[in-house]
């Protein structure tokens, strides 16, 4: 009996770990327990989940892609094909655009089309905080959360990109749904910051100088 419940209590302990591994997946420990702008929109107590990659590209590269975000903007970086299927006209640039390089406080950031699945309004969050070059805060009202994303620098011509969405505690169904949408969650919110990673990177190796080689150098 004794060596039933020690087996038990050991695999809740593992599971329990896996669980909060995936959910701040790419964060490291200090990231995800440190305090970010945004988190003072949603009081404790919270759910927090905080997600990370590093990029090979400076700051300023990572947020020209950043900021582009939105359905009706540069897209949101994930699995366009998947979000179409679904009916979202959701298309990501691989360009900058100069028309979406801004964002302030006031304006949207659109996920869903207007008329998706008999949503007028569709869903837009409203930025509640922004600041060029490093972060933006967006609110999701109907929920009374947050989703913000914040980049850091990490070491020369490297950053951390992060993700971190913020709700109040939930209970019962509400607790359920949102434990049976966090595999999907996970995923899409994984491929987005893969997606942003990706493009800053290849846009930063085609800003970067040609190397000097000898040829050249005796040549100059």
């Amino acid at each position: 009996m004794v060596s039933r419940v020690l087996l038990t209590g050991a695999s809740a302990t593992v599971l329990l770990a896996a669980r909060t591994t995936l959910r701040n997946w790419g964060a490291t420990k200090a990231e995800s327990h440190a305090i970010l702008p945004g988190d003072e929109f949603v009081p404790e107590p919270a759910e927090v989940i905080t997600r990370a990659v590093t990029v090979a590209a400076p700051v300023d590269e990572v947020w020209r892609w950043l900021v582009q975000i939105g359905q009706n903007r540069g897209g949101m970086y994930s699995y366009e094909g998947l979000e179409n299927a679904l009916g979202l006209d959701i298309h990501n640039a691989d360009e900058i655009r100069p028309e979406w390089q801004q964002l302030a406080v006031g304006d949207e950031v659109r996920l869903v089309r207007h008329g998706w699945l008999g949503l007028a309004d569709g869903l837009a969050l409203t930025v509640g905080r922004v600041e060029p070059g490093r972060f933006i805060v967006l609110l999701e009202e109907p929920w009374h959360a947050v989703w913000s994303f914040h980049i850091r620098p990490h070491g020369p011509g490297r950053c951390r990109l992060i993700s971190r969405s913020r709700s109040p505690r939930a209970h019962g169904a509400a607790w359920l749904a949102g434990e049976l949408m966090d595999p999907i969650t996970l995923l899409m919110t994984r491929k987005m910051l893969l997606g942003i990673k990706e493009r800053a990177e290849r846009s930063a190796r085609a800003d970067a100088p040609e190397p000097i080689t000898t040829a050249s150098a005796k040549q100059g």
